[in-house]
Order: C-alpha cells, then structure tokens, then sequence
C-alpha cells in the first residue's frame, strides 16, 4: 500500500478527531451542566489525594515539568537535527510542523474558548492561563504519533516496535493522569488535547508524507552506455531478517516497477546456504541487478559470488551490525536502501582475500579480527540479539573487555614481521565501527589498501583514553594503539585466538593472510 493509498484513511481518522475535539469545545462553550458535573466529579478525587500525600506531589510536579513546553521544544529541535543530519529532512520538516502545528493550535483555542481553570479551596499549583485544551496532553499525543511514526520508518524489529508503543501510550496516560492529580485541567481538557494532538499528526501524515523521495524523483537518471529496455532484477532474501516478508515484496516490486524492472525473480537463503548458490544462480540466469537483502553474512555471500561479474548487487541492510552499508552511506531506513539499489550509482569497491590455518579461504569486505573483537562476536547470546540487536553486542564487549592479550607477529607487503602484544587486531577493508566510531578514519574501501590495528589496553581503565583517541581521530601510534597500512597483511600469533571475518566467527587460529583486490566488485551506492 503506497502512502497515497492510506490518505483517505488517515484523512477520516483525523477528521474523527477534530470533530470530536469540536464536539467538546461547543459543549464547553455553551457551560453544559452535564459535561461540567462530570468534569468536577473525576477531578475532585485525585486533586485531593494528591493534597493529602507530599511525595506523590512531587512526583506529578516533576512529570509536569519535564513535559512542558520548553522541553518539548528542545527535545522536538533535538530529534530534527539529528534526522536531518542523518539525511531524513522530510522526517524532520514533518517532526517540526507537527509539534509546531500543535502549540500554535493549542495556544489560539485557549484564548478562542477562554475556559478557566478548575477550582479548588488550596489549589496545588495555580496557573495564569486558559484551561482548554491542555497543552501538555495535546504535545504528549503529538509525541507519540511522531515516536511512533519515525519508529515504525527506523526500527525493523516488530518487538522493538511494539515495546515503544507500550511505552508510548503508557508514558501519554502518565501525561493526562498528571494534569488532572495536580488539579490543574478537567478531565475533558485532557481529552481534548489528546483528540487535537492526534489529529494534527494524522493530518500532517495525510499531506505531507515524512519518509525520503525515491531517487528516480529527485535525480536526473544515470547515462546507460547500453540502454537495456527490459530489465531484469534478482532478489536474494534472508527471510528470518524481515518482519511482515510478504508485505515487504510487495514493496520492493512496486519500487522496481517504478525503476524500469519489468522482471523480478526471489530467491530465499538457507541454513545450509546463505547466498552462494542464489547469487550463481542470478547471475547464470541474466540478472542487471542483484539486491541482497540480510545481515552482513547474507551479503558477503553474495558480493563473494558476484565479484568480478560486472553485475551490481545492491545492498539492503536488515542485520544488527550492517558494518558494511554504514560505510558506503547506505540508509538503514529498509525502503530507501531498496530505492538506492534500484536507483543509486554503481561504484567499485574492494575485497580481500584470505586464508590462514585451521580455516578455507574466504573474502571479506568490512573486516577481520583476532582477538578481543572476535571474542564479542563469541560472546553474543542470540535470543538476547534477537529481542534488543546491536546492545547484545555491547553487552558481550562489557564482558569480553580484559581479554588476555596475546603476542602477535605483524608482516606487510612482505616485509620483516614486527612483534608486538594485543588484546586484539583488526584488518580493515573500511574505517568505522558501530555508531560512526572511526577505528581506522584514513581507511578507504576503495583505495587497494589493507589498514591494521593493534589495541593494547594494559588495564580496565585504560580503555577510557584508548576509546579518547580512537574517537578524536588521533594519529599517534604507540604501545596503545599500533597501525599499519598495505596490500597484503600477514598475522601470527603465539597462540590459538578468535578470529572474525565480517562478524561472522571462524575457527580459532593463529594465523590470517590478506591480500586486497583492487576494484573486484560494484556495489550501489547513494548519488
């Protein structure tokens, strides 16, 4: 269902609510006795009870302040800073003119209908202003609706989903039992507010739709040096990684629809095959284009399969660690990395090979490590990674911090090997780790190149002022921090480690061999 297709939906939702929210204000204008009596009745009770129990005051006067307006606006400009500069700028205009639209409503029916506020013999707070609507309602409700929104746009794990809505919608009644505890709003202002934040966001959904344009839309299209008219698509799905899959197939084939992709074939992985055989088979069958749509292990298998074919694989990240996509600045949001690998521009990246004892050769393409990175990955427990993603893996580094360090022999390019200790080494094919941190900021996928770190924090502490300079870019090598650069890389250590390779553990070793290959695949990346 494509966004024009929910607008009538959403435009009869928040015409339900304005017209509810019109229903009240009439009845509140016109002073009707039923409404007042009630009104007085449900809110005589909790004011006095809170009079009666300091602590609970505290409690609600607390949760008044920290939901007022002045919060709400920095948290509001916070959130739209932060989306804009990820590259959601719709998300964000669509935040601000929600939460904005909110307080500019909220402000002129309080001085339209001119409602006083609720009247108590020692009233607990005393407030200047009008009474309806109340404005902490309304803004906790346009909250929500933005919370909900822009999870429902970022988070792909429907657990995650639902466990914010909860909160959401518990943390929104919180709001409203407050203002009425406190004596400070009628129960239908209460309401009112949340039948006019609710109606605000759903109106903004209804026009303005906060998810990116497709690059077909923006972007004058790619010169083909061989125009293919009809084209054809190859879809290689890890299923276990996408919630609602069948929904999400419709989506893809409707954005491939729109790219020129006449033809879209689906292939699903395996237990026993996590994308070799698929991607053999797409490009055997004729395929222009290969989505790959998994973790980092689904993708590695297929680049692995389609390096050196010429055929372009776009990336779709639905993993926890999605080193890979982060570098290449693809979008986690899954829709915009479906239309970049339609409709973004091809670029050749590098591999790397590998091989080592106790293990086949492989390729990665992001990194491999030994050590106290690969115990991390050892260390993850996947029932906790499958409920609350990438923290599994902060929890299993909290555990995995003191690693033993090990002695480790270093050869590049063939030269003499040096010797140094480490808690663990990593070869880079890129330069960032999880939330944008730059282990290796001069590392370029792109440039023939191998990066290697070798960390060696002495103690627990030491890894404040490692974590300081890892951070600040810091170049200065030491015993702390060790680097080198070069086409082939050749590891040894004295004794049987961990080891990694693009997240994904192999056996444990003591040896790996890399060697960098200029420009074996074409990825899509953004224009």
């Amino acid at each position: 269902m494509t966004e024009a297709d929910k607008r009538p939906t959403r435009l009869g939702w928040s015409a339900l609510c304005f017209a509810l929210f019109a229903l009240l204000a009439i009845l509140v204008v016109r002073d009707w006795s039923a409404l007042l009596d009630l009104d007085s009745d449900l809110g005589r009770g909790p004011e006095s009870f809170t009079s009666h129990h300091h602590g609970l005051f505290e409690v609600w006067r607390a949760i008044s302040v920290a939901t007022s307006t002045l919060p709400e606006a920095v948290l509001t400009a916070v959130v739209a800073a932060v989306l804009a500069t990820k590259g959601y700028r719709r998300a964000a205009i669509w935040t601000v003119g929600v939460m904005a639209s909110i307080g500019i409503l909220v402000a002129l029916f309080k001085l339209l209908i001119g409602r006083d506020r609720p009247v108590f013999d020692q009233p607990l707070m005393v407030y200047n202003s009008y009474s309806f609507p109340s404005g902490h309602a309304a803004g906790i409700a346009g909250a929500i609706g933005v919370t909900l929104v822009l999870t429902g746009m970022l988070v792909r794990r429907r657990g995650v989903r639902r466990l914010v809505l909860v909160l959401s919608l518990a943390i929104g009644l919180l709001v409203g039992l407050d203002r009425i505890f406190l004596g400070v709003h009628n129960v239908s202002d209460v309401i009112a507010g949340y039948l006019l934040g609710a109606g605000v966001v759903l109106a903004w959904l209804a026009f303005y739709d906060p998810t990116p344009r497709s690059i077909a839309l923006v972007s004058p299209p790619l010169t083909e040096a061989v125009p293919n008219q009809r084209k054809k698509l190859a879809v290689i799905l890890n299923p276990s990684k996408i919630d609602e899959a069948d929904r999400f197939r419709v989506l893809v084939e409707a954005l491939a629809t729109e790219s020129g992709y006449p033809t879209v074939v689906w292939w699903e992985t395996s237990v026993e095959d996590t994308g070799y055989g698929m991607a053999h088979e797409a490009a055997v069958s004729g395929a222009d284009l290969v989505l790959a749509i998994g973790g980092d292990g689904t993708i590695r298998a297929v680049c692995e399969e389609l390096a050196g074919t010429g055929i372009p694989v776009g990336i779709v990240p639905a993993g926890t660690g999605n080193l890979l996509a982060r570098n290449l600045d693809i979008p986690l949001y899954l829709r915009s990395a479906v239309d970049v690998a339609l409709n973004g521009q091809d670029r050749a990246i590098d591999m790397v090979e590998v091989s080592g004892d106790k293990m086949e050769d492989a390729t990665f393409l992001v990194m491999a490590g030994m050590g106290f990175d690969a115990a991390i990955m050892e260390g993850v427990n996947e029932d906790i990674k499958a409920k609350v993603g990438w923290l599994a893996y902060v929890w299993s580094a909290l555990k995995s911090l003191m690693f033993p360090a090990i002695r480790i022999d270093v050869s590049v390019d063939g030269g003499e090997f040096t010797r140094h200790r480490a808690r663990t080494m990593v070869i880079g094919n890129v330069g960032f780790l999880q939330a944008g941190m730059p282990l290796i900021p001069d590392a370029a996928i792109d440039d023939g190149r191998l990066d290697v770190v070798l960390l060696y924090p002495r103690r627990f502490l030491s890894w404040l002022p490692l974590a300081i300079r890892v951070m600040t870019r810091s170049k200065r090598t030491d015993e702390l921090i060790a680097r080198m650069s070069g086409r082939e890389v050749v590891v040894r250590a004295n004794v049987d480690a961990p080891r990694q390779l693009d997240g994904d553990l192999i056996a444990p070793g003591k040896e790996i061999r890399a060697r960098c290959i200029h420009g074996r695949l074409l990825v899509r990346v953004p224009r």
